[in-house]
């Protein structure tokens, strides 16, 4: 049973005419944990200049591994992550020079942290070694967030902005003072990394992976500042999983 809603969601995502005749069976779950690094940024329109935000990730890991058709291992992935998510504004004036804040003589800094839960169900696509040694694999799925809280870290007043040296280029500041008003998140991710296998030990995976928000931080409406306001998120994480159960009786490489 578990086999076949595995392989059913294989071929929703990816189209795969996945057969029980042509394919290997597997029936081998792991689970196991994550962590890593996370750039992101937010998508704003009107456009708001940014650097990367840079915050943590890490959690749990879960892997279903269903079939192995031809040369292809086919596997429903996921995880339960925290992560650090949000952006840091970059505050140029007209010739891309830091705006400075004439009383601290400090170039002025704004970033926002926004923390969620994040679950990625991803088709895990991996080719070369099983056991023992190195395969390469692809991630691609739904992912969601739900928000948890958020912070701020600035050098400036964002209700009263100080006086400055030079002007600042984008005269947007809604989004320093605005709540985050759509508490989950939802996108679509892909990512391509690579897996090492040690028998008995575990799988050691390193991943870079893409994040594209389909929905907004905030209001949308005609009504609302910002016509957009959805996340752009890279990924790098390293993560381990050791086996829980392993499918009996079948040659592997």
């Amino acid at each position: 049973m578990n086999r076949n809603i595995g392989l059913l969601i294989l071929m929703l995502i990816f189209g795969i005419p996945v057969s029980a005749q042509i394919g290997e069976h597997r029936n081998d779950f792991a689970i196991g944990f994550n962590g890593g690094y996370m750039m992101s940024s937010v998508g704003f329109i009107p456009e708001v200049q940014q650097k990367q935000h840079g915050g943590l990730t890490g959690g749990f890991s879960m892997r279903y591994t269903c079939e192995k058709y031809f040369k292809t291992i086919c596997s429903i992935y996921a995880e339960v992550n925290y992560a650090q998510a949000g952006w840091e504004e970059d505050i140029l004036d007209m010739e891309n020079n830091p705006v400075i804040i004439t009383e601290t003589k400090e170039a002025m800094a704004y970033k926002r942290t926004i923390n969620y839960i994040q679950v990625p169900i991803f088709a895990h696509l991996a080719w070369g070694r099983e056991t023992r040694g190195l395969n390469i694999f692809v991630n691609a799925g739904p992912q969601f967030g739900l928000y948890l809280s958020d912070s701020q870290k600035t050098n400036f007043s964002v209700e009263h902005m100080p006086a400055t040296d030079n002007n600042r280029v984008s005269s947007v500041v809604a989004q320093d003072t605005m709540a985050v008003k759509n508490k989950l998140d939802y996108g679509i991710a892909l990512g391509l990394g690579a897996e090492y296998s040690i028998p008995k030990v575990g799988h050691f995976l390193a991943e870079a992976r893409y994040y594209y928000g389909l929905g907004n931080i905030y209001g949308a409406s005609k009504r609302d500042y910002f016509g957009k306001s959805n996340y752009g998120q890279i990924v790098l994480k390293l993560s381990y999983l050791f086996d829980i159960t392993r499918t009996k009786n079948v040659k592997r490489k």
